[in-house]
């Protein structure tokens, strides 16, 4: 029972982030799993059909709060269907042995990206109003979906950084099209993982517990990415998903107690300076907001002469 509520509690606070952040539903609850001994193809596929659910609470929530652009969801979408199902065949091909290490990596990777990115830039700003083509879309989402089934996660960490760097979609509508467009990924990983593992070590009480968690946080992740420190909430994320993977992938070589020890005490001293620093840059950035509309405010009240 203790483990069920554990993993409705992953469940909630993956989706809250991935609703805040347009990320790491996938990377976090993977990661997760993976270290607590559920082998790569069986965690993978076991968050891919929680995310069945969540997705699609999560992108019905994000279209109440008018976060979606839907001409860009089917231009992504379809192409990371198509990814995910070629990962998830991938990934249950390889030996437990070898996708471990593989899955570990690939995390590890995107949580350095991740802790990287939001705590050295934050969310850059927009800069244009011309749709997305699917030029651009198709290949990110090819990318986006193999690397999201085959690695546990990266559907977001892939396609979120990117639609925020074009600059053609705010940043609360990139956070919405991505997690809509991720229901079409969910579903085609799912179907790999059917075929890939014919359902051998996916848990069915471990899958709802998940769904259960997210799908209560999705509505209120869609109404806190309009309030919640973007920057922040990245470092912090991003820092668990390195801590907990570094941690397996010791773990998974047999490095001595010590070293691994060491090893995760400086990663946390690392973790710690980050999320210090993404906290005083944003409270620069809020402090400077408020001095601009202040002085906007004194420019527009009438010079008082006395007379």
């Amino acid at each position: 029972m203790q483990t069920i509520i554990l993993l409705a509690l992953v469940g909630l606070g993956a989706q809250l982030v991935d609703g805040a952040l347009g990320m790491a539903y996938g990377v976090t609850s993977t990661s997760l799993l993976l270290a607590v001994g559920l082998a790569p193809a069986t965690a993978s596929a076991s968050v891919h059909l929680a995310e069945v659910g969540t997705t699609l609470a999560s992108g019905i929530s994000h279209w109440r709060f008018g976060n979606v652009d839907w001409r860009a969801v089917l231009k992504i979408g379809i192409p990371g269907a198509i990814g995910a199902f070629a990962g998830a065949t991938f990934l249950s091909g390889l030996a437990t042995d070898v996708a471990k290490p593989y899955t570990s990596l690939i995390l590890l990777g995107l949580g350095i990206y991740v802790l990287v990115r939001f705590t050295l830039k934050g969310l850059p700003t927009r800069r244009s109003d011309r749709p997305l083509s699917l030029k651009f879309l198709a290949p990110l989402g090819l990318v986006g979906g193999f690397l999201d089934a085959s690695g546990g996660g990266g559907w977001g960490p892939v396609g979120t950084p990117a639609l925020l760097a074009s600059g053609r979609l705010e940043p609360r509508k990139v956070i919405g099209t991505i997690d809509a467009s991720e229901f079409l990924v969910a579903i085609a990983a799912s179907i790999g993982f059917f075929f890939g593992l014919s359902g051998a070590g996916i848990d069915a009480t471990w899958v709802i517990a998940l769904l259960a968690g997210g799908v209560i946080a999705a509505p209120l992740a869609a109404w806190l990415v309009r309030l919640i420190p973007a920057r922040i909430l990245g470092s912090l994320v991003g820092g668990l998903i390195i801590f907990t993977n570094v941690r397996t992938i010791l773990t998974s070589a047999e490095v001595p107690t010590a070293v691994t020890t060491l090893s995760l005490v400086a990663i946390a001293v690392i973790w710690a300076a980050a999320v210090g620093w993404s906290l005083s840059e944003h409270r620069k950035i809020v402090g400077l907001e408020k001095e601009l509309a202040a002085t906007g405010a004194s420019e527009k009240e009438p010079v008082l002469t006395g007379e």
